[in-house]
């Protein structure tokens, strides 16, 4: 959303429709939305300003409202064509904008929206209350693509039929407005957010959570060991992340030289939490579907993907070309970059001048829509539990205790062997 009197000059060209991700208008990089929003198809949930957006976010449009923001009365709509020759760039939105828009009235299904669009041969629907305030937007862009992308599945709901939420906070005393603000706003869980898990400082917040909100549910870690495991448990953690320097950005194990092979942690972890009725998630590692079928059959019950899910359209960040090739940034939380925006505290780097990285930025080439990269891996796991002989995870698990199914550790040559190899050339095409 755009002021009237915003001056070209300050846009890109073209412009842009916001029909994708929304981000908050706060310049709080990590501000908090609702986290109980709608499933609809369009967005309807916050805004900012339009910034190289043709490049970034492939836009084309604006809406104009009288405070630039969501929420405020619509004034008009710009699209490329209102300012493909407009030469001076500090003529006002409000001179080239179209006002006279087709609207739609706040409550508006997703399919009487495509309807409406479809009638009136319009590329983008504002949804406006009875004040003609804007409170959500429809594009076309958004109905054509979805016709290329598989059903949705059923979405996670709590006991209200709301969407299930959790966030990341820290253990620092400064922590404890953050976990209260999102305590209000909804979430149904946190994450306590360290390197190391097994601290003093984590077993103290785990304490205070556990003492303020006993109804919110607290993941804890991250850890490797099965001690470690138990000293979070006992003292109340709901769940554990069990990985430490495996990640694809992570350098820990070769910066303090501590961790451990993953696949090991998780077992190691799962021995325990198990036992405990704990769940665990595998964080770090999984770079394909095979990587998942280890995780949850040596005692996960979740898995992390943040290298696999980086670079599809609903990661954060935008895109950029290098060398032909689009894609996005990716940086590791102990990154000097990551640091830099706030992340020092997590490796207790914050009171330091010297900050020691333990992890790295890169890219990530783009991914397209998780839309498409979750059932395929969801497919490829189904069929690796069939091969496998088992049904379902507690199966997996029970044969692993018993002896039915066995894990071995495989040499450089068995894993060479187990790749494609002997081709001239070839093409890797998941699905």
């Amino acid at each position: 959303m755009l002021p009237a009197d915003f001056a070209l000059e300050s846009l890109p060209t073209p412009l842009a429709v916001w029909h994708a991700a929304w981000h908050s208008i706060s310049s709080q990089p990590v501000s908090l939305p609702s986290p109980k929003a709608s499933t609809r198809r369009y967005c309807s949930d916050a805004s900012h300003v339009c910034r190289r957006l043709q490049s970034t976010k492939n836009f084309s449009s604006v809406c104009v409202t009288d405070t630039g923001a969501l929420g405020g009365k619509l004034l008009g709509v710009v699209t490329s064509r209102d300012i493909d020759f407009v030469s001076d760039r500090s003529t006002p939105l409000a001179e080239v904008m179209t006002r006279d828009v087709v609207t739609a009235p706040a409550g508006t299904t997703a399919k009487a929206a495509q309807e409406t669009l479809k009638a009136n041969k319009k590329g983008r629907l504002p949804v406006v209350n009875a004040a003609g305030e804007l409170v959500a937007l429809a594009t076309r862009a958004s109905f054509v693509g979805e016709r290329f992308l598989p059903p949705q599945g059923a979405p996670s709901l709590d006991g209200q039929g709301r969407l299930r939420c959790g966030a990341a906070t820290g253990t620092r005393e400064g922590d404890k407005e953050r976990i209260a603000a999102l305590v209000a706003a909804g979430v149904d869980a946190v994450i306590l957010d360290s390197s190391q898990g097994d601290s003093t400082y984590q077993l103290q917040m785990l304490a205070y959570i556990k003492q303020q909100h006993p109804s919110l549910d607290v993941i804890c870690g991250n850890v490797v060991t099965g001690a470690q495991a138990r000293r979070l448990i006992a003292a109340g953690a709901d769940g554990l992340r069990v990985g430490m320097g495996s990640g694809s950005i992570c350098t820990t194990q070769e910066v303090c030289a501590v961790g451990r092979g993953q696949a090991t942690a998780v077992y190691q972890v799962s021995r325990v939490a198990n036992q405990l009725g704990v769940p665990i998630i595998a964080d770090g590692g999984i770079q394909n579907s095979g990587h998942i079928c280890k995780a949850l059959a040596l005692g996960a019950s979740a898995v992390m993907c943040g290298s696999m899910f980086a670079g599809t359209s609903e990661a954060p960040g935008d895109y950029f070309h290098i060398n032909g090739q689009r894609v996005k940034k990716y940086r590791g939380m102990g990154s000097l970059d990551a640091m830099a925006k706030g992340s020092e505290a997590r490796y207790l780097s914050d009171t330091q001048n010297l900050k020691i990285a333990q992890g790295v930025s890169g890219t990530v080439k783009d991914k397209g829509s998780v839309r498409k990269t979750v059932p395929y891996l969801a497919q490829a796991v189904k069929q690796g539990f069939q091969d496998l002989g088992v049904q379902d995870v507690p199966q997996a698990r029970e044969a692993l205790a018993a002896g039915t199914m066995r894990m071995e550790c495989r040499t450089g040559a068995a894993q060479a062997e187990g790749g494609v190899h002997d081709l001239l050339t070839y093409e890797k095409t998941p699905w």
